[in-house]
């Protein structure tokens, strides 16, 4: 957005229409003649999380740094008094309107009112004044503030429908919007000056945002449609994917129009699993904007988040009245039409309304001042039926974004977290010690699921947490290197946290109070019931139905501050969640596994075990969870099981020893748990299932698999080696953990098998270039690597199938993925792959397809003749065809073929550069006819290579003129093994000559 001093465009006009709500006020339950009086009244916390809503910056301050604002709100300057009483006219025709509307016991209650206003009009002057009097005397004395004190006089007469007639026609100064959206910037700015990277909490400690705030990495064009898988799986896949990185965007340019439409975005919809940073980016857009650094072109901001809105839901508000209930200050100067303004709108965390938005079913409403239910309100806030000149930004977790109709979404980005060099960052801004920091970097890329975790940044929080109280307290030696032991060591922190600030108790001793054990087992109780809903906001009812009253919830919030939190709507309701979804998911397990340990019931089968330390009862128990995780078809219990698994390990109940039961070894278990595991494993389960149970292998200290399948690949490959299914699987996890082999996955390193290919497919998808060797692929190989091609979250843009046993059937399928809309290929190399001419027609329909991103095609030897190569060519001229590089060495071409390619060059649409035409009998007739299509003026050829193809020195001479009339483009020519003549040497004058951009001609 603009952000230079010049700040005129878009300001308002010196006056705007003043309307008053329609209909009752926000708060219903007021009585008659008590109305709400002056002032800001009871307003809304309105606390997402990690914001703070008390800093200690006094409004002096704040204000001080918001002074300057943009022009056309500034001060009006002195106007003569004629000017003045102009301006005052229309106030004081639509003010007597009202006061006649009034019968005369009502004028008299109403004058009375003004004699007790904080500026009171003295009664002897009000005692025989008639309404015209009273209109003058209230000009007089007010001013500006008239309509303000008119508005709450009649409120407090319980006279709304004057209010609503007072709308027609009464003005706001310049100079009350100008006040208005400084306070809102103080308000702002106070807000989101200071954050928590845990929880917001009085009396703890609290950062700077912008000391803090580290860049996030926001991608444009997210896909649309809706992900359910486990966040965890997300965050993973794109993990795999540093590859090409699609176009970022940063938090200031968010409402910035793309530079391939004039259309201005209104709406935004920006996705992002828990915890990645979705809110802090909304608060920073905020403190920017009233911190005046970015988008001074928005006159308001109104930050909302789905968490106080859900406590509205059974009251009625028009739009109008939600703004002024929020944000007073627009209330105050009497600001009842935002259409002159340039609004924004953010509506943080869709995923958290309750219930979803259901747009199929909702009444169209277009009145900004008619009154109805919230979720009705934000329903046509976002098609844009009412004020569709604001701006929206709507946030929310990936599985909830499909709520918003395509139709509504101007742009859709996602928050990808932290990239790996932003993830040092962070790191280095949290430690000021820069051998720590080192330590805590070089540790956590030892452990890929850590590692992976980091992407989002209050995993990054936790980790940096867990890491200086163990540095501190036990050295290098013991730092967690699993998912399960870095969540023990955080629970571990908090409970020491609580025992030193709350109980009065020394560091050293045992973390596990009588209270702190009954808070975790409430807080696990509550984790694992509303986790098995999908809940992770809890309100009242919710905590109820797991034997929580509201008080024990505050005072667990109070003292678990950085795992449990509370915060308040606008009628101060109170909602609850874990900080983030990782931390649920422990605690659920903690639960589910102390309730096994204690008393032998298995929640997960809800069946009571009838021995409750019997070998094959604990088998039972994990192989229950098992088989639960795997039977969900979005992932959501993969973390929850992997620390399950976890935490049956002695080392972790040795970590947890005062708050987890004892039970001895469990090894036998354990083996039997891994055995388990690695049959389902063997039944060739989808790569994302078969990862996450490879994660709780890790979780169980057991890597035979993975070691197995290390020791063939080092004792010289696979080819004398049949791979079990669960070895392949193994075999993949070992490369989808390796970005190395993700930048180039060469399938010959293992095997030159079409099982291999099939076992590793999805290694293929996630690797940026694969070179894939499979003579004698079948049907179903095509099929399935079609199918990589078509798959939206395929990183795969650069495929070499050279000396494949093709075949025209083969690149048929083959084809069908390439033409795919959701295909990225950009290279495509098809050397020695039996292809004919018939296989050309497929070709040319994917250079024609509109959606195509194909820019490099190799199909040297091969069999194409001229009659392949003419359909080609009519695929490269398609306006469609973004291909810049054709390889066809030794395809079978003739001078004929020239005609073709002659007219892709003059074509206004090519945009190849590079040719390579080498070893065919193009001979000088061809050669002539490629010439004519050199000196178009549209040819951007840049290479062009004609080694060993019969050319003469009269060849050479046609090239030569085309060259000189056309000396823009082409740099590099090759000539090699054929008969130039006289004119080589004129071509190498041409390159001497500084008119010319040819810089090499090869004759050798």
């Amino acid at each position: 957005m603009d952000q230079s001093e010049d700040r005129e465009e878009g300001a308002p006009s010196w006056w705007t229409t003043y309307r008053p709500p329609m209909g009752p006020g926000p708060d219903p339950g007021s009585r008659p003649g008590s109305r709400p009086g002056p002032g800001p009244g009871p307003g809304p916390s309105c606390v997402p999380m990690k914001s703070d809503d008390s800093m200690g910056v006094s409004e002096t301050q704040v204000e001080q740094q918001n002074s300057e604002v943009p022009s056309g709100l500034q001060h009006p300057t002195q106007l003569d008094s004629t000017s003045k009483e102009t301006q005052k006219a229309p106030l004081k025709e639509s003010l007597l309107k009202i006061l006649k509307h009034l019968i005369d016991d009502d004028f008299k209650e109403f004058k009375w009112f003004l004699t007790i206003e904080e500026l009171p009009i003295p009664v002897s002057k009000l005692e025989n004044a008639d309404r015209m009097d009273t209109v003058d005397l209230m000009v007089q004395t007010y001013y500006t503030n008239t309509q303000r004190v008119t508005v709450r006089v009649l409120e407090k007469m319980d006279r709304t429908d004057l209010v609503k007639k007072l709308s027609k026609g009464l003005p706001v100064s310049k100079e009350s919007i100008h006040q208005c959206r400084r306070k809102l910037k103080v308000k702002l700015k106070r807000k989101f000056v200071r954050v928590f990277e845990g929880i917001t909490k009085e009396g703890l400690p609290k950062t700077l945002l912008n000391q803090i705030y580290t860049e996030l990495y926001i991608t444009e064009g997210g896909a649309t449609e809706v992900n359910q898988e486990h966040e965890v799986r997300q965050i993973e896949t794109a993990s795999r994917n540093p590859h090409r990185p699609p176009t970022t965007i940063t938090c200031e340019d968010i409402f910035k129009t793309p530079p391939d439409t004039d259309e201005p975005i209104r709406t935004v919809l920006t996705k992002g699993v828990a915890g990645i940073g979705k809110t802090v980016l909304t608060q920073k857009f905020s403190l920017d904007w009233a911190e005046d650094k970015a988008n001074q072109d928005i006159h308001f901001i109104f930050p909302f988040t789905f968490r106080e809105l859900n406590v509205l839901k059974q009251k009625k508000f028009s739009l109008v009245e939600l703004v002024h209930h929020f944000f007073t200050e627009t209330k105050e100067a009497g600001i009842w039409i935002f259409e002159d303004f340039q609004v924004v709108f953010i509506l943080d965390g869709l995923d958290e309304c309750r219930p979803p938005l259901d747009f199929n079913n909702t009444q169209i409403l277009t009145d900004v001042t008619e009154s109805t239910s919230v979720d009705v309100l934000l329903m046509n806030l976002i098609r844009g039926n009412l004020l569709p000149s604001a701006r929206l930004w709507i946030t929310t977790r990936p599985a909830a974004a499909n709520q918003i109709p395509e139709a509504c979404r101007g742009m859709v980005t996602e928050v990808r977290g932290f990239t790996d060099p932003q993830k040092e960052e962070y790191f280095r801004k949290r430690f000021t010690d820069e051998e720590q920091t080192n330590t805590i970097m070089s540790h956590i890329k030892t452990s890929r699921s850590v590692h992976i975790m980091c992407h989002i940044p209050v995993f990054c929080w936790i980790i940096a947490r867990v890491l200086e109280d163990v540095l501190k307290t036990t050295g290098r030696r013991q730092l967690p290197k699993t998912l399960t032991e870095m969540y023990i060591h955080f629970l571990v922190v908090q409970a020491k946290l609580k025992n030193i600030k709350y109980d009065g108790r020394s560091g050293t001793n045992s973390p596990w109070s009588p209270e702190t054990k009954k808070m975790i087992e409430s807080l696990g109780k509550l984790a694992f019931e509303q986790l098995k809903k999908g809940n992770l906001i809890f309100y009242e009812s919710d905590l109820i139905e797991c034997g929580i009253d509201i008080s024990s919830a505050s005072v667990y919030s109070g003292v678990f501050t950085e795992v449990f939190k509370e915060e308040r709507g606008g009628y101060q309701d109170q909602r609850f969640c874990f900080i983030h979804l990782s931390v649920q998911e422990f605690l659920a397990a903690l639960h589910v596994h102390q309730t096994f340990i204690n008393t032998g019931v298995n929640l997960l089968s809800e069946e009571q075990t009838t021995s409750q330390r019997s070998g094959s009862a604990q088998t039972q128990f994990y192989q229950t969870a098992v088989d639960q995780a795997l039977q969900s078809p979005n992932g959501h219990l993969d973390l929850f099981l992997r620390f399950l698994l976890g935490l049956s390990l002695q080392t972790n109940h040795n970590l947890l020893q005062g708050l987890m039961k004892q039970t001895g070894s469990s090894s036998e278990t354990n083996q039997e748990t891994a055995e388990y595991i690695k049959k389902k494993i063997n039944n060739k389960l989808s790569v994302e299932k078969s990862i996450n149970l490879f994660h709780c292998l890790n979780e169980l200290e057991d890597g035979s698999l993975v070691d197995q399948i290390q020791q063939y690949l080092r004792g010289g490959g696979l080819d004398t080696y049949v791979p079990s299914p669960a070895q392949w699987s193994a075999l993949a996890f070992i490369l989808l953990s390796s970005d190395k082999d993700l930048d180039e996955f060469d399938l010959n390193k293992y095997s030159g098998s079409e099982e291999a290919l099939l076992n590793l497919l999805p290694v293929v998808k996630a690797s940026n270039k694969a070179v894939l060797t499979v003579y004698g692929l079948s049907e179903r190989g095509f099929e399935d690597l079609s199918s990589v091609l078509r798959s939206q979250s395929s990183s795969l843009r650069h495929l070499d199938l050279t000396t494949n046993g093709l075949e025209d059937s083969g690149l048929k399928i083959l084809s069908e993925g390439l033409r795919s809309p959701d295909c990225k290929l950009e290279t495509l190399r098809l050397n020695i792959c039996n292809l004919s001419e018939r296989s050309c027609e497929g070709l040319s329909s994917v250079l024609r397809s509109q959606s195509g991103s194909l820019t490099h095609l190799e199909l040297n030897n091969m069999d194409l003749k001229d009659s392949g190569q003419k359909i080609v060519s009519d695929g490269l001229r398609s306006p469609d065809c973004k291909l810049e590089t054709l390889r066809l060495s030794i395809c079978n071409l003739s001078e004929r073929s020239c005609e073709g390619l002659s007219s892709v060059l003059r074509s206004q649409y090519s945009s190849l550069t590079h040719l390579d035409l080498n070893n065919m009998d193009l001979k000088d007739s061809g050669l002539k006819i490629l010439s004519d299509g050199l000196r178009s003026p549209d040819c951007t050829l840049e290479t062009l290579r004609l080694s060993g193809c019969l050319i003469t020195e009269e060849g050479c001479s046609s090239l030569v003129s085309a060259l000189k009339s056309n000396p823009s483009h082409l740099r590099l020519l090759d000539l090699s093994y054929n008969h130039p003549g006289a004119s080589g040497q004129e071509l190498c004058a041409l390159v001497e000559d500084p008119h010319w951009t040819l810089d090499t001609v090869r004759f050798l």
